[in-house]
């Protein structure tokens, strides 16, 4: 359960989501994808999500899990479902990130056959096409190899410093948030009980750590 919780992410700003298991990120992201009915307003860039859902959604790109993905389409035409349903074709520039990422020889290939990391990078290209004013991943990093990540992290650092979108990043990965992101907040019991934004997070990295910021934000809270 959350609980009045206030957050803001504009375009321009990249925000990792830590905490715990069970601290409520995954609830967070759900109400964000408005597959979490709740108290409290939602909206997505400027669009109520509970008063024009569709509008609202159509700004949103959100990482689809690997276990939500078809296994019996190919990687090619769940792009081409996914931008149908959307109204759009699926651009050439998402198809051209498959490259990179090390997917395009496998795009015509049944997601049945795709390992646990290519199904994580395929949920991600479904979260970018339509140009999304906010743009929400779920440990979308797990599994990906180190080639890959690195890519993946470039483009999405690429499109929020030209302010293309915003993004919200709930991750275990410390080491990404102590580098790539803007800002950072932590989850615990429904509740934020941390924050520091870039400033703060070059200093931890230089000198206590993410991690032990954590865990004293996290030990404050419940001792």
């Amino acid at each position: 359960m959350l609980h009045a919780l206030d957050l803001r992410v504009p375009r321009g700003e990249w925000l990792g989501v830590l905490g715990p298991n069970g601290s409520g990120k995954s609830t967070l992201l759900d109400c964000l994808a408005g597959r979490h009915a709740g108290e409290g307003t939602i909206l997505i860039d400027g669009v109520s999500l509970a008063d024009e859902p569709m509008r609202a959604r159509a700004r949103l790109g959100y990482a689809v899990a690997p276990e939500s993905l078809p296994p019996v389409l190919s990687g090619r035409e769940c792009l081409a479902v996914h931008a149908a349903a959307r109204g759009l074709d699926a651009e050439a520039q998402v198809l051209e990130l498959a490259g990179p990422l090390r997917l395009a020889a496998r795009l015509d290939d049944p997601v049945a056959t795709y390992s646990y990391g290519m199904r994580q990078k395929l949920g991600v290209l479904l979260a970018l096409i339509g140009e999304p004013a906010l743009i929400v991943l779920d440990e979308s990093f797990n599994g990906l190899d180190p080639a890959s990540s690195l890519v993946l992290k470039r483009h999405l650092r690429a499109r929020v410093d030209a302010g293309r979108c915003g993004i919200v990043l709930a991750t275990h990965a410390l080491d990404i948030v102590e580098r790539w992101v803007d800002r950072a907040v932590v989850l615990h019991a429904g509740r934020f009980v941390g924050e520091w934004d870039r400033v703060a997070l070059d200093a931890l990295r230089d000198g206590v750590g993410l991690e032990v910021a954590m865990a004293e934000a996290i030990g404050d809270r419940i001792g």
